[in-house]
């Protein structure tokens, strides 16, 4: 069925400062890519980091995707999907406080009643190179560690990365800076477009501020920088832990706010934090 013509009905969301549309498309057929692009523009549209739609599922009790203010889709988004998490409750469209969402990156559960606010999993983390992508030296394409700790050289910079797949990719450096020195604005764009990320990659720079309290900022794959990022608030804690710069939890303190993180080295990640909605209206077709 096209429903072309009709009016969408959004919400905006926002979960620490990552702010989205949210469009029940049960029913609705759309150009989502080119939608996201007009309604995700600041001033001009409804203004988001991005755009989430609500979907049928035969795997789970709902199905989300995402779609970047670039027209990209993204395989995962732990803010976005807490988001998603509160509309669905709210609406009734799942009962009990747990239920699992289908995601590009695989099931994912939510529990919308966790200590701190609304618990998403995450996935297992992903170190191959291949899982990442991340092009390494030849002969080093099957080994995880060579993504722990590499260089890479961006402009006339060389960073040390650490990178990890959250079920979409992550490059994190952590800096002896202040974060909020560092200009994300410039070198954010060449790590996201380097070479050596065939799929581009999400950019997170972090200052360990505590054992189980990282400091950070975010500059996500086709949205640019964020005030927060959920799957990057894993990578951040995953890539700390796996070094051994801190232990679960982990308190990412992202400009928007903070995320909790919990990881036992193993199994599935765990991400913790606020989400809600901040206002309701309807885009003119």
């Amino acid at each position: 069925m096209t429903t072309k013509g009709i009016a969408v009905n959004f919400v905006k969301m926002q979960a620490t400062g990552n702010d989205f549309i949210l469009v029940d498309a049960q029913s609705l057929e759309r150009d989502w890519p080119a939608l996201a692009v007009e309604m995700c523009r600041r001033h001009f549209g409804a203004g988001a980091d991005g755009l989430l739609l609500v979907l049928p599922s035969e795997a789970a009790g709902l199905r989300l995707r995402m779609f970047n203010p670039d027209g990209s889709e993204a395989e995962a988004c732990g803010n976005g999907l807490r988001c998603f998490a509160r509309y669905a409750q709210d609406n009734g469209l799942v009962s009990g406080d747990e239920f699992t969402v289908e995601t590009m990156a695989g099931i994912r559960t939510v529990r919308t009643r966790a200590e701190k606010g609304i618990r998403v999993t995450m996935g297992i983390p992903a170190f191959a190179p291949d899982a990442i992508p991340i092009i390494v030296e030849r002969g080093n394409e099957a080994d995880a560690a060579a993504v722990i700790g590499c260089a890479i050289s961006v402009g006339d910079r060389e960073l040390e990365i650490s990178a990890v797949s959250m079920g979409n990719p992550h490059a994190v450096c952590f800096l002896e800076q202040p974060v909020s020195d560092f200009p994300l604005a410039e070198v954010g764009p060449l790590v996201e477009h380097n070479r050596i990320f065939p799929g581009r990659v999400n950019f997170e720079v972090a200052n360990i501020t505590g054992i189980n309290e990282v400091r950070a900022r975010v500059w996500e794959r086709g949205a640019g920088e964020t005030l927060s990022c959920g799957s990057g608030a894993c990578a951040i804690a995953v890539s700390a832990i796996v070094r051994g710069l801190s232990r679960s939890p982990v308190d990412i303190i992202l400009p928007g706010g903070t995320l909790t993180v919990d990881w036992d080295g193993a199994g599935e990640v765990l991400l913790s934090g606020p989400a809600e909605t901040v206002f309701k209206g309807e885009w003119a077709d």
